[in-house]
């Protein structure tokens, strides 16, 4: 019993030696306050040995397991980050519907940076649709992008100088005829295309004589009344009176010889002003014109037939200067 004792003394004084038991603060397993194995309350001897725990009693019995290491506790899985839904681009032009001028761009097409597509010349017809891309500015056009082209002459309007050419003309670069004798009167219109310079001429081109008969312009026998045939003809001298505007004349009327020469000389003074009525009407200035009847006095044609007779009973244009 002693040498029991003496070794359990023994165990007891290493252990506190080495550092291995502790005060009764200590945790267990290591060692139990409570001295619930002592029997008597002593914690010297066996007594004590029965009280301390691992790893003093590990020694002579099973081997003490290891210290329970707390595990720490399992992080929480992190979150998922959030999915931060993409800009709309309904057009798929590159440029978000927020900002997007032009929301419905066809595919394919380039875009500036409001999402319109691009018009180089700023003529109001983008690029890919526009087959004129370097209108100038400010010149009006149609859908394709080009400049109007009224006459369809091959000369835009804002460069036609004659933008009623009849379609099939030939035109130069300002859009109009040529007129190779410069007569102003176009070639395809001139029947005598080589007059001398300077001449004045009638519709046709031709130059005008000093006297000019209206040919067609007749009347009935003793009329003074202008015939609905007469119209085109006087027209016609409108047209010329107006491209010679310091041109002066005087209408000169003719009788047949029928009736006496008083008659005819006042019926001639009619008929000619019934046409230099007509030319005013037609916005000829009448300062610019003055009738005179000759009467009977200077016939064309032989008054003894009636054919004569007719081509007598007339009118016409006499140049004063």
């Amino acid at each position: 019993m002693r040498i029991k004792f003496s070794v359990l003394s023994s165990l007891s004084l290493a252990l506190i030696s080495s550092g291995m038991m502790h005060a009764h603060a200590a945790d267990a397993p290591y060692y139990n306050p409570a001295n619930s194995a002592s029997s008597n309350g002593m914690t010297v001897g066996y007594e004590l040995f029965k009280t301390i725990g691992c790893p003093g009693r590990g020694i002579l019995e099973a081997p003490c397991a290891g210290p329970v290491v707390a595990k720490p506790a399992a992080a929480a899985p992190a979150a998922a980050p959030a999915v931060v839904a993409a800009p709309k681009d309904s057009d798929g032009d590159g440029v978000v519907d927020a900002l997007d001028k032009c929301p419905t761009t066809p595919a394919g097409r380039k875009v500036n940076a409001q999402g319109c597509e691009l018009d180089g010349d700023g003529d109001g017809v983008v690029d890919a649709l526009d087959k004129c891309p370097t209108t100038p500015a400010g010149r009006s056009v149609n859908a394709q992008g080009c400049e109007l082209d009224g006459d369809g002459d091959g000369v835009v309007d804002a460069l036609d100088k004659c933008p009623t050419t009849p379609a099939g003309r030939s035109v130069n670069a300002q859009g109009c005829e040529p007129d190779g004798d410069g007569d102003g009167v176009v070639d395809s219109m001139d029947k005598c295309p080589t007059t001398p310079t300077g001449d004045r001429v009638d519709s046709k081109g031709c130059s005008l004589p000093q006297v000019f008969n209206l040919i067609g312009v007749t009347f009935d026998n003793n009329k003074d009344t202008l015939r609905a045939d007469a119209i085109a003809i006087l027209d016609d001298a409108v047209a010329t009176l107006k491209r010679y505007p310091a041109l002066k004349v005087e209408v000169a009327g003719h009788t047949d010889s029928t009736n006496s020469d008083a008659y005819n000389l006042d019926l001639s003074q009619r008929r000619a002003n019934a046409v230099l009525n007509y030319f005013v009407s037609k916005g000829v200035e009448a300062d610019r014109l003055s009738a005179k009847g000759y009467g009977e006095a200077e016939p064309i044609a032989d008054n003894s037939t009636s054919k004569g007779r007719l081509k007598n009973r007339r009118v016409e244009l006499r140049s004063l200067n």
